[in-house]
């Protein structure tokens, strides 16, 4: 992606010359490339499932059908590939073409092979569909659900330990199919519009993660399932005025900030009677939230994670199989908020668990007893661990993700479960950017991935001990070549140093980018708990939607403010503790103003735009520091924090009856009559995740103090506008047209 190669022995002429020639040879990036033709679409391998320390299978296509795709497996070390199923052994009878497989799953021996197919989305993910299972031995095709289940109405099926039976929710009830009878029978029978039982509603999917709600326990006998009772929660109405000519309101249980939730609870139903026992928690089920759960590996318990509504504590709650009692073996507290963790792993055969923990200020990894007292840390360095990678118990290692220098990047590193020694850095150095590392359970080899800002991602095999890359599985070398073609500038990592303190980003300048100039800028912001726009790994579309911009004549620059989740420590990260939209704006705007001072920035010409949260940040940037901001385009933004559900608000914020004003500050629509520059929202009316509403309560805000502003609806579209033909690309052109037309492009002349 360079446009041309320095030699030191041509002179300044040739130089020039051969800069202007390399230029012309390049082919032009371009919205049509990046949304309309799939002309960057990458290719991504799996999904792969190790069986044991040196096999692994995954998808490929088939040689035998066309349409199809075979289950191959491949021994890590010597590469020999077996296909253990056709995909014309997976054709139907009174079928022509083989099942679609979305996702499939191993049964412990091998022999029987769960598959997901013919999917559709519940809000964010495909989680209904059809399920199969395949019989290797027999080669036995058997539809699940019988002729009652409707085609893609299935959800979450696992087959029992034994392989035996499967259990699936359908309808909010979980249901169990023997696999040799083929019976079915309804594990529970109460299931309605709401009364859910195995999985979960709106905001515990969209906020806790939650979906799949049932859990087959280790010895098979028994299945422990949450249910929630929605009745109770407030539902918001989107207006469908578009799909017939009358409208059609749809309403969702959305429960806003300081509106009560669904009630929660978890029960145990023996698969021989079909008796529910359900667990004595303690405490009001409406006001707590029941966010994991795992089986102890004898079956005779379940740990749980109970989190308070305010979500500043975290209880660890060992529950016996019978339904007993329920105890407190552990209660994580924070003056801000604690997280819901995945990192719980069981040690010891049960007796001691793995646990993550930011109590002495960084995220570490801790060792607890089942039976409860104080927790051993394993991993005491002075960074956090990132996620968890595996654990080799038997070989007394935990591996994980870290970044102790850089919180751009992401590398595996490996320590001692006993807490002792060092930590040994698993990833070459010459590896910078994003990691990512599926690794065998003897934690010999793994299925590693590796991407940066400028480099699609490339997947292969590699021997853990040396990292020696045994072979490559994707490469992307013809994404790779089809960008080294296109007129694009790589972006440069900096940091910029704002009102004591350092904050990261990136910087895509113009192709012909000429120092001696000023530039506009384009800022690019999120800005809030949820993730980091400041990371060296391949974003696809947005980093060449980015790139489109900058060639335009723009310089776009994100930045990492306080709050955002990097690798920095806890204060970094709980900063923004009830200072969402004033903490994080201020740093945005701090280091906008250090950036105006570069020679090559036109302080006068600076624009801001972002997505959801960065929306947010948006409006707050353009309300509350008009001085900086002289254009501003805030994509599905939420603009007041009562509006926004509950979970994610007072998680980050508290409670809004022990500090509204806190509330009242952060929102944006508080401060709209701030606006001096020029704005653009756009929307998608069928936002089931920030609602339309957030805009009009904005817009009534702007009218009210004779502020003008642009606006782009688009019907019926959800969070991320993307649905209907053309409408990402189109999203995109109204942001570059609003950008040129109100943020003169290119380069002015710097006056000595």
């Amino acid at each position: 992606m360079k446009h041309f190669v320095h030699r030191a022995l041509l002179t300044a002429f040739l130089s020039l010359w051969f800069m202007s020639y390399s230029s012309a040879q390049l082919e032009h990036l371009d919205f049509d490339k990046i949304y309309n033709q799939g002309y960057f679409s990458s290719n991504y391998f799996g999904p792969a499932k190790w069986l044991d320390g040196k096999h692994y299978t995954t998808l490929e296509s088939s040689e035998y059908a066309s349409k199809g795709r075979d289950i191959v497996q491949y021994n890590a070390e010597s590469g020999k590939r077996t296909v253990l199923v056709s995909a014309v052994d997976l054709i139907p009878n009174g079928e022509s073409i083989p099942l679609k497989i979305k996702d499939y799953s191993w049964s412990e021996s091998g022999e029987k092979l769960l598959i997901f197919t013919n999917t559709k989305r519940v809000w964010r993910y495909h989680t209904k569909g059809d399920y199969w299972v395949y019989d290797v031995k027999s080669k036995q095709l058997t539809f699940l659900g019988g002729d009652d289940a409707e085609p893609s109405t299935m959800m979450f099926a696992k087959l029992s330990p034994d392989a035996k039976k499967v259990a699936y929710v359908r309808l909010n009830n979980i249901y169990m199919q023997d696999l040799e009878t083929m019976e079915i029978s309804s594990l529970t029978q109460d299931g309605s519009k709401h009364i859910i039982n195995g999985t979960f509603d709106w905001v515990y999917e969209e906020e806790l993660d939650c979906r799949d709600g049932f859990r087959w326990s280790p010895d098979g006998s028994k299945i422990a399932y949450w249910q929630l009772d929605s009745e109770e929660i407030r539902s918001f109405s989107l207006i469908d005025n578009t799909s017939s000519n009358y409208s059609k309101v749809i309403d969702l249980p959305y429960p806003k900030v300081g509106e009560q939730n669904s009630s929660a609870r978890i029960g145990i139903v023996d698969i021989n009677t079909s008796k529910t026992k359900w667990l004595p928690i303690e405490g009001d089920s409406r006001e707590h939230y029941l966010a994991r759960m795992y089986w102890t590996p004898n079956s005779e318990s379940l740990m749980i994670q109970q989190l308070n509504r305010k979500q500043n504590q975290n209880k660890l709650l060992l529950a016996d199989a019978d339904a007993s009692s329920v105890k407190n073996v552990y209660t994580e507290v924070d003056e801000a908020w604690v997280a819901v963790y995945d990192d719980f792993m069981w040690l010891d055969h049960g007796k001691k668990y793995l646990w993550s923990s930011e109590k002495d200020g960084w995220k570490h990894v801790y060792v607890g007893k089942t039976n409860g007292g104080d927790q051993q840390v394993i991993t005491p360095y002075e960074f956090d661990v990132i996620s968890i990678s595996l654990v080799d118990e038997k070989g007394g290692w935990i591996y994980y993700v870290a970044s102790p220098q850089n919180a751009t990047q992401r590398y595996l590193f490996k320590s001692r479960l006993d807490g002792k020694g060092k930590p040994r850095r698993i990833t070459p150095v010459e590896l910078d950017g994003t990691n990512k590392y599926q690794i065998a359970p003897n934690a010999k080899w793994a299925i590693h991935k590796h991407s940066s800002f400028t480099e699609p991602e490339v997947t292969s095999v590699v021997r853990m001990k040396d990292h020696h890359i045994e072979r490559t599985l994707v490469d992307n070398a013809a994404l790779r070549d089809k960008i080294d073609k296109m007129d694009i500038t790589e972006p440069e990592f900096f940091q910029v140093r704002a009102e004591g303190v350092d904050f990261d980003g990136w910087m895509i300048k113009p192709v012909d980018f000429d120092e001696s100039k000023k530039y506009p800028v384009l800022f690019f912001v999120y800005g809030e708990p949820a993730f980091q726009t400041v990371l060296d790994k391949w974003t696809g579309e947005k980093f060449l939607f980015h790139n489109a911009l900058a060639r335009e004549g723009y310089i776009v620059i994100s930045i990492d403010n306080r709050g955002t989740p990097a690798p920095k420590g806890r204060e970094w990260r709980k900063s923004i503790y009830q200072k969402l939209g004033v903490i994080n704006v201020a740093d945005q705007a701090a280091a906008a103003k250090e950036i105006a001072k570069w020679d090559f920035i036109d302080a006068n010409r600076m624009a801001i735009w972002g997505w959801s949260g960065g929306g947010a940040s948006t409006l707050n940037c353009m309300f509350k520091y008009p001085e900086v901001y002289k254009v501003g385009m805030a994509v599905a933004p939420v603009t007041d924090h009562r509006l926004y559900d509950n979970i994610y608000q007072e998680r980050y914020m508290g409670l809004i009856n022990e500090s509204p004003e806190k509330f009242f500050e952060g929102s944006a629509v508080n401060h709209a009559s701030g606006l001096k520059g020029k704005l653009l929202v756009v929307h998608g009316t069928g936002d089931d995740n920030v609602h339309y509403q957030h805009t009009e309560v904005l817009i009534d805000e702007l009218v009210k103090h004779n502020k003008l502003f642009s606006l782009m609806s688009y019907p019926n579209r959800t969070h991320g506008i993307w649905e209907g033909e053309n409408t990402s690309r189109h999203v995109r052109e109204v942001l570059k047209s609003y950008l040129k037309e109100n943020l003169k492009p290119g380069p002015l002349q710097v006056e000595n």
